[in-house]
Protein backbone atom coordinates (compact mmCIF):
# COMPACT_ATOMS: atom_id res chain seq x y z
CA UNK A 1 0.00 0.00 0.00
CA UNK A 2 0.91 3.47 -0.51
CA UNK A 3 1.25 6.37 1.41
CA UNK A 4 -1.25 8.02 -0.50
CA UNK A 5 -3.35 5.03 -0.05
CA UNK A 6 -3.47 4.97 3.39
CA UNK A 7 -3.63 8.36 3.95
CA UNK A 8 -7.00 7.93 2.00
CA UNK A 9 -7.65 4.72 3.43
CA UNK A 10 -7.57 6.52 7.59
CA UNK A 11 -9.47 8.66 6.40
CA UNK A 12 -12.25 6.68 4.84
CA UNK A 13 -12.07 4.82 8.36
CA UNK A 14 -12.30 7.16 10.39
CA UNK A 15 -15.39 8.89 9.20
CA UNK A 16 -18.80 7.61 10.63
CA UNK A 17 -20.69 10.84 8.14
CA UNK A 18 -20.24 11.70 5.03
CA UNK A 19 -21.24 15.05 3.84
CA UNK A 20 -21.01 15.07 0.00
CA UNK A 21 -20.75 17.73 -2.74
CA UNK A 22 -23.46 17.31 -5.40
CA UNK A 23 -21.74 18.10 -8.95
CA UNK A 24 -18.86 16.82 -9.36
CA UNK A 25 -18.47 14.22 -6.42
CA UNK A 26 -22.04 12.18 -6.90
CA UNK A 27 -22.76 13.59 -11.02
CA UNK A 28 -22.16 15.16 -13.52
CA UNK A 29 -25.13 17.68 -13.43
CA UNK A 30 -25.05 19.63 -16.54
CA UNK A 31 -23.82 16.75 -18.78
CA UNK A 32 -27.21 17.11 -21.08
CA UNK A 33 -27.53 20.72 -20.30
CA UNK A 34 -24.58 22.58 -20.34
CA UNK A 35 -23.76 25.38 -17.15
CA UNK A 36 -21.96 27.70 -20.07
CA UNK A 37 -25.51 27.81 -21.64
CA UNK A 38 -26.97 28.01 -18.71
CA UNK A 39 -24.72 30.69 -17.54
CA UNK A 40 -25.12 32.85 -20.90
CA UNK A 41 -28.84 32.56 -20.18
CA UNK A 42 -28.82 34.07 -16.97
CA UNK A 43 -26.79 37.03 -18.24
CA UNK A 44 -29.40 37.66 -20.90
CA UNK A 45 -32.19 37.62 -18.39
CA UNK A 46 -30.36 40.12 -16.50
CA UNK A 47 -30.08 42.12 -19.78
CA UNK A 48 -33.29 41.76 -20.35
CA UNK A 49 -34.52 42.96 -17.22
CA UNK A 50 -32.20 46.12 -17.67
CA UNK A 51 -30.07 44.88 -14.73
CA UNK A 52 -26.82 44.26 -17.21
CA UNK A 53 -24.74 47.29 -15.94
CA UNK A 54 -24.59 44.81 -12.29
CA UNK A 55 -22.14 42.76 -14.22
CA UNK A 56 -18.12 42.34 -14.52
CA UNK A 57 -16.93 41.35 -18.15
CA UNK A 58 -15.63 38.01 -15.71
CA UNK A 59 -19.19 37.53 -14.72
CA UNK A 60 -20.88 37.93 -17.82
CA UNK A 61 -18.23 35.73 -19.43
CA UNK A 62 -18.17 32.87 -16.86
CA UNK A 63 -18.91 29.27 -17.74
CA UNK A 64 -20.88 29.16 -14.00
CA UNK A 65 -24.44 30.71 -13.70
CA UNK A 66 -23.36 31.11 -10.04
CA UNK A 67 -20.72 33.85 -10.75
CA UNK A 68 -23.45 36.35 -12.09
CA UNK A 69 -25.78 35.27 -9.89
CA UNK A 70 -23.17 36.04 -6.79
CA UNK A 71 -22.33 39.41 -8.61
CA UNK A 72 -25.87 40.34 -8.95
CA UNK A 73 -26.18 39.42 -4.71
CA UNK A 74 -23.17 41.48 -4.17
CA UNK A 75 -24.92 44.90 -5.33
CA UNK A 76 -28.15 44.17 -4.87
CA UNK A 77 -28.38 41.94 -1.71
CA UNK A 78 -31.45 41.05 -0.48
CA UNK A 79 -33.26 42.09 -3.66
CA UNK A 80 -36.54 40.81 -5.62
CA UNK A 81 -33.98 40.94 -8.48
CA UNK A 82 -31.28 38.36 -6.57
CA UNK A 83 -34.61 35.90 -5.44
CA UNK A 84 -36.14 36.09 -8.77
CA UNK A 85 -32.68 35.13 -10.50
CA UNK A 86 -32.14 32.31 -8.17
CA UNK A 87 -35.38 30.67 -8.60
CA UNK A 88 -34.76 30.56 -12.10
CA UNK A 89 -31.48 29.18 -11.58
CA UNK A 90 -33.24 26.41 -9.53
CA UNK A 91 -35.81 25.72 -12.33
CA UNK A 92 -32.44 24.85 -15.16
CA UNK A 93 -30.76 22.76 -12.81
CA UNK A 94 -34.05 20.44 -12.04
CA UNK A 95 -34.22 20.52 -15.96
CA UNK A 96 -30.21 19.17 -15.94
CA UNK A 97 -31.33 16.40 -13.61
CA UNK A 98 -33.03 13.86 -15.79
CA UNK A 99 -29.25 14.45 -18.64
CA UNK A 100 -27.42 14.24 -15.64
CA UNK A 101 -24.28 11.71 -15.65
CA UNK A 102 -23.25 9.72 -11.88
CA UNK A 103 -20.03 9.28 -11.28
CA UNK A 104 -18.16 6.42 -12.12
CA UNK A 105 -18.44 4.15 -9.42
CA UNK A 106 -20.06 6.62 -6.81
CA UNK A 107 -23.51 4.97 -6.60
CA UNK A 108 -21.91 1.79 -5.55
CA UNK A 109 -19.81 3.60 -2.95
CA UNK A 110 -23.28 5.17 -1.64
CA UNK A 111 -24.83 2.10 -1.51
CA UNK A 112 -21.76 -0.03 0.32
CA UNK A 113 -20.66 3.16 2.37
CA UNK A 114 -24.26 3.35 3.57
CA UNK A 115 -25.18 -0.55 4.32
CA UNK A 116 -21.44 -0.39 6.95
CA UNK A 117 -23.79 2.47 9.22
CA UNK A 118 -21.96 5.08 7.90
CA UNK A 119 -24.48 8.82 7.42
CA UNK A 120 -24.78 10.69 4.51
CA UNK A 121 -25.77 13.92 3.82
CA UNK A 122 -25.68 16.52 0.71
CA UNK A 123 -24.02 19.97 1.51
CA UNK A 124 -24.25 21.61 -2.59
CA UNK A 125 -24.19 24.95 -3.58
CA UNK A 126 -26.57 23.54 -6.28
CA UNK A 127 -30.34 23.80 -5.30
CA UNK A 128 -31.50 21.55 -2.66
CA UNK A 129 -34.73 20.41 -4.88
CA UNK A 130 -32.06 19.19 -7.68
CA UNK A 131 -30.30 17.97 -5.59
CA UNK A 132 -32.92 15.60 -3.74
CA UNK A 133 -34.71 15.41 -7.46
CA UNK A 134 -31.26 13.93 -8.88
CA UNK A 135 -30.42 11.16 -5.73
CA UNK A 136 -34.32 10.01 -6.02
CA UNK A 137 -33.55 9.61 -10.05
CA UNK A 138 -31.01 6.97 -9.07
CA UNK A 139 -32.97 5.33 -6.00
CA UNK A 140 -30.43 6.58 -3.51
CA UNK A 141 -32.72 9.20 -1.61
CA UNK A 142 -32.95 6.41 1.19
CA UNK A 143 -29.38 7.60 1.94
CA UNK A 144 -29.19 10.89 2.08
CA UNK A 145 -31.86 12.05 4.30
CA UNK A 146 -30.47 15.08 5.08
CA UNK A 147 -29.61 17.77 1.75
CA UNK A 148 -28.43 20.99 2.11
CA UNK A 149 -28.37 23.38 -0.79
CA UNK A 150 -28.18 26.98 -2.01
CA UNK A 151 -30.93 29.04 -0.38
CA UNK A 152 -32.04 32.95 -1.27
CA UNK A 153 -29.18 34.24 0.90
CA UNK A 154 -26.53 33.71 -1.05
CA UNK A 155 -24.06 34.81 1.66
CA UNK A 156 -24.30 31.42 2.91
CA UNK A 157 -23.20 29.17 -0.55
CA UNK A 158 -19.87 27.60 0.21
CA UNK A 159 -17.28 28.74 1.35
CA UNK A 160 -19.51 29.82 4.09
CA UNK A 161 -19.94 26.79 6.15
CA UNK A 162 -23.42 27.28 6.77
CA UNK A 163 -24.79 24.15 4.65
CA UNK A 164 -22.11 21.65 6.25
CA UNK A 165 -23.01 22.53 10.02
CA UNK A 166 -26.51 22.52 9.46
CA UNK A 167 -25.93 18.83 7.91
CA UNK A 168 -24.00 18.35 10.89
CA UNK A 169 -27.08 18.83 13.74
CA UNK A 170 -29.60 17.21 11.40
CA UNK A 171 -27.70 14.17 11.95
CA UNK A 172 -26.12 14.69 15.32
CA UNK A 173 -22.51 14.06 14.32
CA UNK A 174 -19.60 15.03 15.65
CA UNK A 175 -17.16 17.05 13.43
CA UNK A 176 -14.18 14.84 14.32
CA UNK A 177 -15.93 11.97 12.68
CA UNK A 178 -17.27 13.73 10.02
CA UNK A 179 -15.56 13.88 5.85
CA UNK A 180 -16.23 16.12 3.63
CA UNK A 181 -16.05 15.08 -0.18
CA UNK A 182 -16.22 18.03 -2.86
CA UNK A 183 -14.17 19.01 -5.86
CA UNK A 184 -13.26 22.93 -5.25
CA UNK A 185 -11.66 24.81 -3.16
CA UNK A 186 -14.63 26.31 -1.76
CA UNK A 187 -15.71 22.93 -0.59
CA UNK A 188 -11.99 22.49 1.52
CA UNK A 189 -12.60 26.06 2.74
CA UNK A 190 -15.93 25.34 4.29
CA UNK A 191 -14.93 21.89 5.33
CA UNK A 192 -12.22 23.41 7.72
CA UNK A 193 -14.36 26.22 9.38
CA UNK A 194 -16.79 23.27 10.17
CA UNK A 195 -13.90 21.72 11.77
CA UNK A 196 -14.39 18.49 9.40
CA UNK A 197 -11.81 16.19 7.23
CA UNK A 198 -11.81 16.96 3.74
CA UNK A 199 -11.70 14.62 0.76
CA UNK A 200 -10.84 16.12 -2.52
CA UNK A 201 -11.99 14.60 -5.75
CA UNK A 202 -10.39 15.93 -8.99
CA UNK A 203 -12.82 14.73 -11.84
CA UNK A 204 -10.50 16.78 -14.56
CA UNK A 205 -7.56 15.48 -14.15
CA UNK A 206 -4.32 17.15 -12.95
CA UNK A 207 -5.72 20.97 -13.17
CA UNK A 208 -8.39 20.18 -10.52
CA UNK A 209 -6.24 17.88 -8.37
CA UNK A 210 -3.19 20.83 -8.44
CA UNK A 211 -5.96 23.25 -7.65
CA UNK A 212 -7.11 21.52 -5.09
CA UNK A 213 -3.81 20.99 -3.37
CA UNK A 214 -2.65 24.18 -3.80
CA UNK A 215 -5.69 25.15 -1.82
CA UNK A 216 -4.23 22.96 0.85
CA UNK A 217 -6.21 19.50 0.39
CA UNK A 218 -3.75 16.93 1.74
CA UNK A 219 -5.81 13.89 0.41
CA UNK A 220 -7.35 13.49 -3.59
CA UNK A 221 -8.77 11.14 -5.57
CA UNK A 222 -9.24 11.26 -9.46
CA UNK A 223 -11.54 8.22 -9.36
CA UNK A 224 -14.14 7.18 -6.68
CA UNK A 225 -12.83 3.42 -7.21
CA UNK A 226 -9.89 4.69 -5.39
CA UNK A 227 -12.39 5.15 -2.27
CA UNK A 228 -14.45 1.89 -2.78
CA UNK A 229 -11.19 -0.20 -3.24
CA UNK A 230 -10.04 1.13 0.35
CA UNK A 231 -13.56 0.43 2.24
CA UNK A 232 -13.53 -2.76 4.33
CA UNK A 233 -14.20 -5.58 3.39
CA UNK A 234 -16.82 -5.92 5.89
CA UNK A 235 -18.14 -3.58 8.26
Amino acid sequence: MTAETARLASLVASARYVLWDLDGPICQLFAGYPAHLIASELVAKVDQLGMGGLLTEQERSSHDPQDALRGVHERRPGSDLVLELEEWLTRRELKAVPKALPTPHTDPLIRTWWSYGVRFAITTNNSATAAAAYVESRGLSNCFPHVYGRTPNLDLMKPNPHCLEEAIKAMGAEPSGTLMIGDAATDLVAARQAGVAFLGYARNGEDKERILTEAGAEVVVRSMKQVLDVLPSRP
